[in-house]
């Protein structure tokens, strides 16, 4: 039997999902028939690129709809699980998972959000510059 969900890690949540995703690639024998997951991977990248970006504007418009007191909280967090699920789509897709997006959460643990904004654009200038000739 399952623990209750209030027991339960998010991170083992979030893991088991991914297996499922992961079970459900076509190249896993997942049926594009039967499975919304495997019908997305089918289809390639645009596909759940375009779930990825509808879910989080759909994100946005339920933050919104609480800001201003005609939405629910529930509304948003089902909002936020569609962007993460179909998120986790792409994740899988790229063969990367949930472990991967909290180990550099953790890597930023601790950085202020400022400097990690500065150390990053930092980088990308460096790399704009060696990928310049000489």
């Amino acid at each position: 039997m399952n623990a209750p969900a209030h027991a339960q890690s998010p991170l083992d949540v979030l893991l088991r999902l991914a297996a499922v995703i992961d079970g459900r690639k076509p190249s896993a024998g997942g049926d594009p028939e039967r499975s919304y997951v495997a019908r997305l991977l089918h289809k390639g990248p645009d596909a759940f690129l375009k779930k990825v970006a509808e879910e989080a504007g759909e994100v946005v418009m339920a933050a919104k709809d609480l800001q201003h007191g005609t939405g629910s909280p529930q509304a948003l967090v089902g909002e936020v699980a569609d962007l993460w699920f179909h998120s986790m789509i792409a994740l899988a897709h790229f063969g990367l998972g949930p472990a991967d997006v909290v180990a550099e959460l953790a890597r930023r643990e601790g950085l202020s959000g400022l400097e990690e904004k500065a150390l990053r654009q930092a980088r990308a200038r460096e790399a704009d510059a060696a990928s310049r000739p000489t």
